[in-house]
């Protein structure tokens, strides 16, 4: 038999890139997984894809009714009717004309009339697609565990040489563990549920490559939804990092000209020394010369943002309406980091943007659900970057004063430019100072400058030669005085 390498979906867009495009038609795959992570829904997705495409699909339950398939997933968008069911789950009819066998197990009586029943359906409708649910009751028509592998390995091989593609499920405990299944599938697709939510990987994929690893998983009222992981290039290619404005000219001339394509730019300082602003005047900048720009704010609303903007002349509001800066209020309790990676991925590529701005670090930390923020938030910026996406991060520290850190986190290695904003106290009174910690691609300025924001935008001044101290926040003349 000609072995068919195509690929079918699963009807699972985000399932599929993992997947890189689907499954090999014609193969066998388990759904493992606890109870209540899925499984059934994802057998519907995989069924519905087929009917998309005009296929034959036949569902095999062995557990629930087809009514109460039906029942339980109305109005998910599944089309149910062009579904053939063969039905085979207990009725109540089972308990109440219970039969005994004295001579022969139940297993010698039922199977036959079993098997025969599978190929009658399978001859008549010719499906190309089959997903049995689960396959483990199976062992209750076995006399012995030897015949239960026999048996559905048969039973599989039947199915794949009618050139169908077969998704099943397995119900497994220590005491029924599942690993023959593991053995007989081509391969397995696992749902786990865990505190962060649920998480689906592919572990096996006979003939395939596949992106291995937990992708992040939702159940929604229309079915699954699948967030990739968002993996970043081993290297980066083909990047033109043309300097581009900040649109703040002071503090170009300090960046000696502004900063590149497809480099991290983290402003960092206290709250309310300016850094959104900051990041704004960049974003807003950008796209007045043309570029499609993200902005995803994870603490204001943007229209409170855009107000603040519009006050100091960063005129933000015109080019929303005109599609090239978009900005996303991301609530961080409703997104995990994958999916708020998946969603970023996304725009990027949909709407072709050059730029793209995270404010903050610190809503974003409450996306994570216990995920190491450093490997999320490294995989999200080196992806974007290795596209040439310039990316901008606003990252609050705790103190305003004191001794001077970069971060809380431990992530600045991630940066290749750092510009910080800084609180000082000089004679009772608060002021603002900004300054460039480093620049990986070019040198700058290592002067420390007050910065002021007033109605008519971003100000910065001349450098503060006459003070030393100011990374600690109360500085002291270099006269003395």
């Amino acid at each position: 038999m000609k072995i068919d390498m195509s690929k079918v979906s699963t009807g699972v867009k985000g399932l599929d890139l993992t997947l890189n495009g689907g499954l090999l038609s014609q193969r066998t795959y388990l759904v493992h997984g606890g109870p209540g992570t899925g499984k059934t829904t994802l057998g519907l997705h995989f069924l519905n894809a087929g009917i998309l495409i005009g296929e034959q699909v036949l569902f095999i339950s062995l557990q629930e009714s087809e009514q109460a398939l039906k029942d339980n997933n109305e109005g998910r968008g599944f089309d149910l009717e062009k579904i053939h069911f063969l039905d085979i789950s207990p009725t109540s009819d089972f308990f109440v004309k219970s039969q005994t066998y004295d001579i022969f197990s139940p297993a010698d009586v039922e199977r036959e009339p079993l098997t025969e029943k599978i190929v009658s359906v399978v001859r008549q409708i010719k499906p190309k697609r089959v997903f049995i649910d689960p396959i483990t009751q199976f062992r209750y028509f076995s006399s012995d565990i030897f015949q239960f592998r026999k048996q559905v390995l048969s039973f599989l091989k039947y199915l794949v040489e009618n050139g169908i593609t077969v998704m099943f499920t397995s119900e497994f405990s220590e005491a029924n563990p599942d690993e023959d299944l593991q053995f007989m599938a081509d391969g397995i697709i696992t749902i786990k549920d865990s505190v962060s939510g649920f998480q689906i990987s592919v572990e096996k994929a006979r003939g395939m490559d596949f992106r291995f690893g937990p992708n992040y998983m939702k159940i929604k009222k229309e079915g699954i939804v699948v967030y990739p992981r968002v993996v970043p290039e081993n290297e980066l290619k083909n990047i033109d990092f043309e300097c581009i404005s900040t649109g703040i000219e002071k503090l170009d001339q300090m960046l000696h000209g502004g900063i590149e394509r497809g480099t991290i730019t983290i402003f960092t300082g206290p709250s309310g020394v300016g850094k959104t602003t900051c990041g704004m005047q960049t974003m807003k900048t950008a796209a007045s010369r043309g570029e499609k720009c993200l902005v995803y704010s994870f603490e204001e609303e943007v229209e409170m943002i855009v107000s603040r903007c519009e006050s100091i002349g960063i005129k933000a509001r015109s080019l929303i309406n005109d599609g090239l800066l978009v900005m996303k209020k991301i609530e961080p309790l409703q997104y995990s980091s994958d999916e708020f990676a998946y969603l970023v991925d996304t725009d990027v590529h949909e709407l072709n943007a050059r730029i793209v701005m995270i404010d903050s670090i610190s809503g974003y930390k409450l996306s994570l659900r216990g995920d190491d923020l450093q490997s999320k938030i490294h995989a999200l910026c080196k992806h974007l970057q290795s596209q040439g996406v310039a990316i901008l991060i606003i990252n609050e520290v705790e103190f305003i004063t004191g001794d001077f850190r970069i971060t809380d986190d431990h992530f600045s290695h991630l940066a290749d430019n750092v510009v910080f904003l800084r609180y000082i106290e000089i004679n009772s009174e608060l002021r603002k100072t900004i300054g460039v910690l480093k620049k990986r691609l070019s040198g700058f300025q290592r002067s420390i400058r007050e910065i002021s924001i007033t109605s008519q935008g971003i100000e910065i001044g001349p450098e503060l030669k006459e003070y030393r101290g100011i990374l600690k926040g109360v500085p002291v003349s270099v006269d003395g005085e």
